[in-house]
């Protein structure tokens, strides 16, 4: 064997030996990144099933985060502030139409913003009750800007996502740096749980409850594909390793 046929050997065998390194480094990457995704969703599920706490307080608002906190079961007592509503353009399970977000005043005098619910297009929001009442419903963190397609603006009153910190600025209100996701149930004027009559967000009753939890966990696909090209670098290597044996192994052709 020549030097030079050595060398290319030696090259091409180098590229082979860190591609499949590689492929197979980024194949247990994403087995990793499946593990840590299965764990988030279970932690996720039991926060959203636990019994509703107490939702945090301004003293530990600096502390929550979207890791620990988002999708936990939480409730608040005190009122609702009139008029000052926001509407933030949805789309949901019902159809498209507008989320109705309500700065809430705890019995500390803290505000915290309450996603009331769904209403349809067209429509005005029903007013939130007066009396003191208790929500509950999911823990969720702010939606900075505005949406992939739209950006928020505020000096319009135009809202394509739920920024709490502006929508806060806007209404002139100091208020939590999370939202809370109204449940289905909420309590009527008398206390008790009611459940919101179908079609109420045509008539303006924001319908709670909507929630989408949902995860993109495609680790195990992307894992495949990096261990499928892993072994396609070994067969490539075979191939070429056999093709140059036969040209060792092939006789002399006789001169002409």
């Amino acid at each position: 064997m020549t030097a030079t046929r050595f060398l290319t050997l030696a090259v091409f065998g180098l590229c082979g030996v860190l591609l499949f390194s590689g492929f197979v480094a980024l194949g247990v990457w994403q087995l990793e990144r499946r593990e840590w995704k299965l764990d988030l969703m279970q932690q996720v599920d039991d926060r959203v099933h636990a019994e509703a706490v107490l939702a945090p307080k301004v003293a530990d608002w600096p502390k929550v985060s979207k890791q620990a906190d988002e999708y936990r079961h939480v409730f608040v007592t005190g009122r609702f502030l009139p008029q000052k509503d926001t509407l933030v353009v949805a789309a949901t399970e019902l159809g498209s139409g507008y989320w109705v977000l309500t700065p809430f005043e705890r019995r500390d005098g803290s505000i915290v913003i309450v996603n009331r619910g769904y209403i349809g297009q067209g429509v005005e929001p029903s007013p939130a009750p007066e009396q003191q009442v208790t929500v509950s419903g999911l823990l969720r963190m702010s939606e900075p800007k505005g949406s992939v397609l739209r950006d928020n603006d505020p000096a319009a009153d135009r809202w394509y996502s739920r920024d709490v910190q502006a929508i806060a600025a806007t209404r002139k209100i100091t208020a939590a740096p999370y939202f809370i996701d109204s449940a289905k149930q909420q309590p009527g004027s008398n206390g008790v749980a009611s459940v919101v009559p179908q079609g109420a967000a045509l008539r303006g009753h924001p319908v709670g409850g909507l929630t989408v939890i949902q995860f993109h966990n495609s680790h195990m696909v992307y894992a495949v594909t990096w261990f499928g090209l892993a072994l396609m670098v070994i067969g490539a290597a075979g191939i070429i390793l056999r093709e140059k044996r036969k040209e060792r192994l092939a006789p002399n052709e006789p001169p002409a």
